[in-house]
């Protein structure tokens, strides 16, 4: 008897065989010989490529993550947050629908992203956009300590923009390092 696997769709197919990709470069560094570096002049054809590789999947990749989107600049972020209906964030005592309305917008299905930044004078400010998966997909690379940031949101993806950072925030490794909060929450 055959054990048939479930068909993926294209896109969780390349995510699985980044997932294994990634492993792989994991291994090679267990091993004490993976370079994100110029290969050593007496690495192997093998290790050559492992290193190729690990240097190609050095992120989980997203929508909006820059990789595909060369035209649009990358926004450094010192962190994000997420507002869904039923599913806020640790610390934030309010509904969705009361979070809305004190930041300023209207309550949608999808849920909210506060993409938190600074504005060209170096002050902080909030992007609040509809890029929820991106946002998603920062959150898993992050966790990983993977510094990333994604691309500029569309002018139709921002909603509004505020002095002054929102939170709660879920600082990224750069936020993290830049800001001295060591993970510390936002009060």
């Amino acid at each position: 008897m055959t054990t048939t696997e479930p068909e993926l769709s294209e896109l969780d197919y390349l995510r699985e065989i980044e997932r294994l990709a990634y492993r792989i470069g994991v291994e090679a560094s267990n091993e004490g010989w993976l370079s994100f570096a110029p290969d050593p002049a007496d690495a192997t054809a093998l290790q050559r490529s492992v290193n190729a590789l690990a240097r190609a999947t050095r992120h989980y990749h997203f929508e909006g993550d820059g990789c595909l989107e060369e035209e649009r600049p990358l926004v450094r972020l010192a962190g994000a947050g997420l507002f869904k209906p039923g599913v806020m964030p640790a610390g934030v005592d309010e509904s969705y629908e009361e979070a809305c309305a004190r930041i300023g917008v209207e309550a949608r299905p999808q849920g909210w992203a506060l993409w938190n930044t600074w504005d060209e004078d170096r002050r902080a400010v909030t992007m609040v956009v509809t890029a929820v998966e991106t946002t998603e997909g920062l959150f898993r690379n992050w966790a990983l300590g993977r510094a990333l940031d994604p691309v500029v949101p569309l002018p139709s993806q921002v909603a509004l923009v505020r002095t002054g950072w929102i939170g709660p925030i879920t600082f990224s490794p750069r936020g993290v390092r830049r800001t001295g909060r060591g993970g510390q929450p936002l009060s």
